[in-house]
């Protein structure tokens, strides 16, 4: 059973970091895209970033492009997500995600499998 957990939430002030970690077990992940989505109170769940299972293809939304950064460790099953410059804006669940292909999950937002998200909370 593919089982996906995040950890790395919290509670920061804006203009901080924070690092996301999405640990994967049950399956083999090294030929999946992995990546994040987010959802804030009262929005619909939003795409994030996501990563191919080589590394090599990355996309990410508009609104974290700059200040997120993607990345992976295959021998770990494990996506991380460096956020820099939080604003109260990026205050949401985020989850993170594994995907046929991250071409699929940028542009559907489709993914074949979710974690239970993790709060992060930004405040000004």
């Amino acid at each position: 059973q593919v089982q996906l957990v995040e950890s790395g939430g919290g509670l920061v002030q804006a203009g901080n970091s924070l690092r996301l970690s999405c640990a994967g077990s049950g399956g083999t992940f090294s030929r999946y895209a992995m990546g994040w989505f987010r959802q804030a109170p009262g929005k619909e769940r939003d795409f994030v970033a996501v990563i191919s299972w080589s590394g090599g293809i990355i996309y990410y939304a508009d609104s974290v492009k700059g200040r997120f950064t993607i990345s992976r460790d295959n021998a770990k099953n494990t996506v991380y997500l460096e956020m820099n410059s939080l604003t109260p804006e990026d205050t949401a669940v985020y989850y993170c995600v594994v995907g046929s292909s991250a071409r699929v999950v940028y542009t559907s937002g489709r993914a074949d499998y979710w974690g239970q998200g993790t709060q992060v909370t930004v405040a000004s």
